[in-house]
């Protein structure tokens, strides 16, 4: 796996601020530089196409499952409306199409849109029923636990093509490997002016593994 990728960042700290303010500015903003890095390597992950062209071709589709080829998970041309009605029965779907390719049980994970986690909230979930978390947790502290033996996550980061489709990812931990390292961090006066400068590079890779370990539910609301 190359570690091929790079993200940096770069924040200043006015003198004349530093002295005015009694607040640790240069830490604050460090630790939002941090959740910045995070946000736009996330982004770009989701937005590599080799991710979609990398998964076997019976894990997304109108033909999704190697064995059945029936079931309809959704096409960039042809995406699947996803309701509070019908919400459960595409995580379902998608959990069956993994398991028609063989792949282990535990470690499975679905990446969702934040609006595909509201509609679980306002679906049968919302008694927390399927996620075996205490009664309505869902509605009471956001929880969305684990349906049909997915871990769900919510993100705001998805691939998607403004409201026409959204790529929701689901898969095992084998099916993708991802490495980072923050390599340098320093901070310097700024020769230039009366401020201190603080910047920093973060490398990263990743590299899919097992195709047949996830795949893509294509989607809109």
């Amino acid at each position: 796996m190359l570690i091929d990728k790079g993200k940096r960042w770069r924040i200043t700290l006015d003198d004349v601020i530093k002295v005015q303010t009694d607040l640790p500015l240069l830490n604050q903003w460090t630790d939002d530089a941090g959740m910045q890095m995070k946000i736009s390597i996330e982004t770009s992950f989701f937005a590599d196409s080799g991710i979609y062209a990398g998964m076997h071709a019976s894990n997304t589709g109108l033909t999704a499952g190697v064995k059945s080829a029936s079931f309809n998970i959704g096409t960039t041309g042809a995406p699947v409306q996803v309701t509070d009605a019908n919400v459960l029965d595409y995580i379902v779907d998608c959990g069956t199409v993994l398991d028609e390719q063989n792949v282990p049980e535990q470690g499975r994970w679905f990446v969702i849109p934040t609006w595909m986690a509201g509609l679980i909230k306002k679906s049968d979930l919302k008694d927390a029923s399927f996620s075996g978390d205490p009664g309505n947790a869902a509605l009471r502290m956001g929880r969305l636990g684990m349906i049909d033996r997915f871990i769900l996550y919510s993100s705001n980061l998805l691939n998607h093509s403004g409201t026409t489709y959204y790529h929701s990812l689901f898969g095992v931990n084998q099916a993708i490997t991802f490495a980072t390292q923050i390599t340098e961090t320093e901070k310097l006066r700024n020769p230039f002016a009366f401020e201190d400068l603080v910047r920093g590079l973060q490398v990263y890779g990743y590299k899919v593994v097992k195709p047949e370990g996830y795949g893509a539910l294509i989607c809109y609301k």
